[in-house]
């Protein structure tokens, strides 16, 4: 989104303290945080809410980082983010939004949603300060992560001082908004116990948080205020919600008799889809969309608009007839709806694989489909052959190798008739046209896992 060059900027506070001032570093680190999270699950959609630590990325970051990692199929669906943090800096009373256009950092500059503001103008908790939002990290430091994540999008950051939880409930009420709005609640748990004391309180906190407790107090979260009022709407709502990580300071990169709590969550809405129907549906799409194109009008495309399925999805579409491949395509990223991609890449598997001709009409009683859910890829880093195959999970991992400008994946299903890891990455450096001597150690190699479903 353009910023009027004579905008109002507030200009970044915290890089080269919280996170690095140079745009290539902080990308990078922010890549490498991403990259730690160890979840490869293919997810359905993403949350609406966050809540997420605020310190600076050497000790909080990684905790951050299992959070922002649920947005992998957000980025074109969410267009503005609702960010709340405590106020660190100044007191004063109510939610502070600042008296800026945009916000920057070394990524670039977010404007402010100003349709979204103006409808919190009624309000008498809400205020705006310059003052509030000139040094405050608590919402900087999640600007970088959004960004990395989401691409383009408008910004509410508010500052909590001195509200009621019903200030903060109707504030979110009237912000909630729908996939379009990704809600932010920044806190940091305990501060300043001895290790051990801090994983006692903040091990209560967190299943109180869980517990959508709604009562949460400053001692056990210092962004309690629009803390307490999340978990009350999301109750109300019927949100569900999930631990994604937490650790102390002590975990990180600090001592351990003095140290502050972290923790990451993720809410989402609606209920949560069963992997049996989601099966059903995206096998049905895809049924639908090759009967289509074969003129069988007695199969319609089964196409609905579940929400989960108009988030951006990858999918891989494997189409076998009388046991034996007759046509695999599909998308190693998510950039298109689900629903769109699996419709899509059905199609490309029975007309357009290059290695098949296009299916007819007479052979489609004879085929049997499969589609799998593909999650975000995961760089695997390696010194050398041995680390590489001590990483790699047989019957669980695809694997996407590239070299030389050559590029080639295999399903986890794959390992079902290339059980040996060596042969495995041997036949795949020969479906990416790589010569057999290829040294790995020069390769990049990636990871991921699927849900298949037939």
């Amino acid at each position: 989104m353009a910023v009027n060059p004579a905008a109002n900027i507030r200009p970044a506070a915290v890089a080269g303290a919280f996170y690095p001032r140079s745009a290539a570093q902080l990308t990078a680190e922010i890549g490498e945080l991403l990259d730690g999270v160890g979840s490869l699950e293919p997810r359905f959609g993403f949350p609406k809410v966050l809540i997420v630590p605020h310190a600076g990325y050497l000790y909080s970051g990684a905790v951050a980082a299992h959070g922002y990692d649920e947005l992998a199929a957000a980025r074109g669906t969410v267009k503005r983010v609702v960010l709340f943090g405590p106020a660190h800096y100044v007191a004063g009373r109510g939610l502070a939004l600042p008296e800026c256009d945009a916000f920057e950092t070394p990524l670039g500059r977010m404007p402010l949603d100003k349709a979204g503001i103006a409808l919190l103008a009624d309000l008498k908790q809400v205020v705006r300060s310059a003052a509030a939002h000139a040094q405050e990290h608590s919402l900087e430091v999640q600007l970088p992560f959004l960004q990395k994540m989401l691409g383009e999008f408008s910004l509410i950051p508010l500052t909590a001082g001195a509200a009621l939880t019903e200030e903060v409930v109707e504030v979110l009420e009237r912000l909630w908004g729908g996939p379009e709005t990704l809600i932010v609640i920044s806190t940091d748990l305990s501060h300043y116990h001895s290790y051990a004391e801090a994983r006692r309180r903040d091990g209560a906190t967190l299943e109180r948080i869980a517990a959508f407790a709604g009562n949460i107090n400053y001692e056990e979260a210092c962004g309690a205020t629009a803390l307490n009022g999340l978990l009350q709407v999301a109750q109300r709502r019927k949100l569900s919600i999930r631990l994604l990580a937490a650790c102390n300071s002590g975990d990180t990169a600090g001592g351990k008799d003095r140290v502050v709590g972290y923790a990451s969550f993720a809410l989402y809405e609606g209920d949560s889809i069963a992997a049996e129907d989601a099966g059903r549906t995206l096998i049905g799409i895809a049924k639908g969309s090759i009967a289509n194109a074969l003129a069988l009008s007695s199969v319609p495309a089964r196409r609905n608009h579940q929400p989960w399925l108009l988030q951006p999805g990858a999918s891989f579409v494997t189409l076998t007839k009388n046991g034996e491949l007759r046509g695999c395509i599909g998308s190693l990223a998510a950039t298109r709806p689900l629903g769109e991609d699996v419709a899509t890449n059905a199609r490309a598997a029975a007309f357009q694989d290059p290695r098949f001709p296009k299916l007819k009409r007479d052979e489609w009683p004879l085929c049997r489909l499969e589609v799998s859910l593909l999650s975000a890829p995961k760089p695997i880093l390696f010194a050398d052959e041995g680390e590489l195959l001590a990483q790699i999970g047989v019957g669980e991992d695809g694997l996407i190798l590239e070299a030389e400008g050559k590029r080639a994946t295999y399903l986890p299903q794959v390992w079902e008739v290339l059980s040996d890891k060596r042969q495995f990455l041997d036949e795949l450096k020969k479906k990416a046209g790589l010569p057999p001597e290829t040294r790995l150690a020069r390769c990049k190699v990636w990871r991921y896992r699927v849900r298949k479903f037939t």
